[in-house]
């Protein structure tokens, strides 16, 4: 039996080489949570196949992981390539002039009738030909930060490989022998078993609902704003399909940051056609979408507030960039989870006394 002192050696020493670990894991998180991640989501289909196939783990894990490969990983590089080869011609486009952003806030700005004018001027808000090079030059410096990150993407193709094959190899692993590991997690966590199995399933649950469920939705509304956008003869309208399928991921707000105002600039410059299209396409299909699809994807029961889910997901994607949109949201709900089981610890030894 161990000292005081002892035992507080060996927690200091606990401690230093757990914060060493993760200092050496920390260059790869991301293939090691995106293994977590899809080992959680395809979990349910390898306990089915280790079934299937009389035990054996191996086999079932690596049938898993192609199946990984092909719904997840190749459509998504697929995606990726395509994205950077649209971003790079946009870029040059809007560099060669062939695209200038100028001309077309020049002819937003007559369609405006003049009262509008009158009243921004009205309520100091500056003169329109102002805020038009503002946007104007706020364009040009977004299709050159677009082209930068494409092209460090492109010399950063080793590291994505070694990202790629690390996740995929940690992958196997978690497929099969996860159920071994989800038992250790549990008998080591400091936490009485109840509030540990409460955390875990809040992970698990949280991580389906925000990749299976929002994930989804955001392919679905995406593909449709970009395929209408295509139809109507939009620029780079896989770029901006893209787009709102990102900002899909982000309640109340969504894909209407995209196609709201394209729809008004439509309208007011006289193409009601098109603009009534998108306007169509963008309240009635792509709105109906998320109020159709969300309940039997994410379910109520582990969906957080939306407004906890803004904030989450803007924080995430603001700390770690395109994981936050899981982790943001993830890092909420174990907060909500913790502060809930601690109020009800509380509630507790209040009834007892």
């Amino acid at each position: 039996m161990q000292t005081p002192t002892e035992h507080k050696a060996f927690v200091l020493l606990l401690a230093i080489v757990s914060i060493a670990f993760f200092w050496l894991i920390l260059p790869r998180y991301g293939a090691i949570f995106w293994a977590i991640v899809l080992a959680v989501l395809f979990n349910p289909m390898n306990v089915a196949l280790t079934r299937k196939l009389g035990g054996r783990r191996n086999t079932a894990s690596l049938i898993s992981v192609a199946v990984c490969i092909f719904i997840v990983i190749i459509p998504m590089s697929l995606i990726l390539g395509a994205l950077i080869q649209e971003g790079a011609s946009m870029y040059v486009r809007v560099s060669s002039g062939d695209i200038d952003f100028n001309a077309y806030l020049a002819r937003f700005q007559q369609a405006i009738p003049p009262y509008i004018s009158e009243w921004l001027h009205s309520k100091h808000l500056g003169d329109l030909s102002e805020l038009r090079e503002r946007l104007s030059s706020a364009a040009v410096q977004s299709s050159q930060i677009f082209a930068r990150r494409a092209l460090s993407f492109g010399q950063n193709t080793l590291d994505f490989i070694i990202s790629l094959g690390i996740m995929l190899y940690l992958l196997f692993f978690l497929f099969r022998d996860g159920d071994r590991l989800g038992a250790l997690i549990r008998s080591t966590i400091p936490l009485n078993a109840a509030y540990t199995d409460k955390l875990l399933a809040k992970f698990t649950a949280v991580v389906r609902a925000t990749v299976k469920g929002n994930v989804i939705i955001a392919v679905i509304q995406g593909a449709i704003g970009g395929v209408t956008f295509w139809f109507l003869g939009i620029e780079a309208s896989l770029l901006w399909g893209v787009l709102m399928a990102f900002l899909s991921l982000l309640p109340a707000i969504g894909a209407a940051i995209v196609w709201a105002p394209v729809a008004a600039y439509l309208l007011l410059v006289g193409d009601y056609i098109s603009g009534s299209v998108l306007l169509f396409v963008g309240i009635v299909i792509i709105g109906m979408t998320d109020n159709v699809l969300r309940p039997p994807l994410v379910g109520k029961e582990t969906k957080l507030p939306d407004y906890v889910v803004l904030i989450s997901t803007v924080g995430g994607l603001s700390l770690f960039g395109i994981n936050g949109f899981v982790m943001g949201p993830l890092i909420a709900a174990f907060f909500i989870s913790a502060w809930a089981l601690f109020g009800a610890e509380q509630q507790e030894e209040a009834a007892r006394q």
